[in-house]
C-alpha cells in the first residue's frame, strides 16, 4: 500500500504499538506519524515503514487541528 499524506496507519513496533496514527509525511526512508495526543501534528514520530500497518483510511489533512484529529481517529476502530 503506498504511503501517502493523510492515511491511517497502526504501528507494529514501539511504544505505541497498536494505537491509530495519520501518516503526516513520507520520504524514501521513513514516515512521519502523529495522533493529535502524545505525536502533535507539529512533532511527528519517525517511523519505519516496515513497522506500520496501513489500513485503506484517509484522513483529510487540509485545516486540520490536532483536536479534530484526535476526535476523527477516535472514531474509527482498530481492525
Amino acid at each position: 500500500m503506498k504511503a501517502e499524506k493523510g492515511r491511517v496507519v497502526i504501528p507494529t513496533a514501539g511504544k505505541e504499538c497498536g494505537r491509530l496514527f495519520v501518516i503526516t509525511e513520507a520520504d524514501e526512508k521513513y514516515i512521519f506519524i502523529a495522533d493529535g495526543k502524545k505525536r502533535r501534528l507539529s512533532a511527528p514520530k519517525r517511523k519505519n515503514p516496515k513497522h506500520l500497518i496501513f489500513t485503506d483510511d484517509i484522513v483529510g489533512m487540509n485545516n486540520i487541528t490536532d483536536k479534530k484529529l484526535r476526535i476523527v481517529l477516535r472514531n474509527m476502530s482498530t481492525p
